[in-house]
């Protein structure tokens, strides 16, 4: 397990596949730690079918999942630009006995950058009520979806909230505003 994380960790999802092969091999069960970072990896390399498998089989072994394994694979799913999936993963949490967290969320709201502007917001209403602050990452994706929905308006609108929230813009918060101007527009 421990092997298997510092590869996922490390950015080397193709040895922790070898190394979760050959435990397998050996007879050994992996355990929810290690499926954990298997899917993690498969997110990171953009294989999110693999994460479904894997996902499956932590189901099959009876191991969870808990809140990590569902984190991952709304990450997955969300990289895979499964969004669906990714929204039908973050609705099961309650029906297995899962809280999201701020991590959930983020996914989640990061999961509806391709349009889904409508659910980001509802989501990004859900966190708040659940008294989660959120993070310059949840903005971050929470503009980026309001943008590539031609929301640029609201896109600015969280910009402006990050700020009076003391969250620094970065990059990526740029980016996400620039695009939704350009989308709606408004090059001035």
């Amino acid at each position: 397990s421990a092997a298997i994380s510092a590869c996922e960790k490390d950015g080397q999802p193709e040895m922790a596949f070898r190394l979760f092969a050959q435990l397998k091999e050996r007879g050994l069960q992996p355990n929810i730690i290690t499926y954990n970072a298997m899917i993690s990896a498969c997110e990171k390399s953009g294989q999110w079918e693999k994460a479904l498998d894997l996902f499956a089989e932590v189901e099959r072994r009876g191991l969870g999942p808990d809140i990590v394994t569902s984190n991952a694979m709304i990450s997955a799913c969300e990289k895979g630009k499964q969004w669906e999936t990714a929204l039908r993963f973050f609705d099961e949490l309650r029906e297995r006995g899962l809280r999201p967290d701020l991590i959930t969320y983020g996914a989640a709201i990061a999961a509806c950058k391709g349009g889904q502007w409508e659910k980001a917001l509802e989501l990004f209403d859900s966190l708040q009520r659940r008294g989660l602050e959120p993070s310059g990452i949840t903005y971050n994706a929470l503009i980026s979806a309001c943008g590539r929905g031609g929301q640029w308006e609201r896109a600015l609108g969280l910009f402006e909230e990050l700020q009076r929230r003391g969250l620094e813009p970065n990059v990526i918060t740029f980016n996400a505003l620039i695009s939704a101007y350009e989308k709606g527009g408004q090059w001035e």
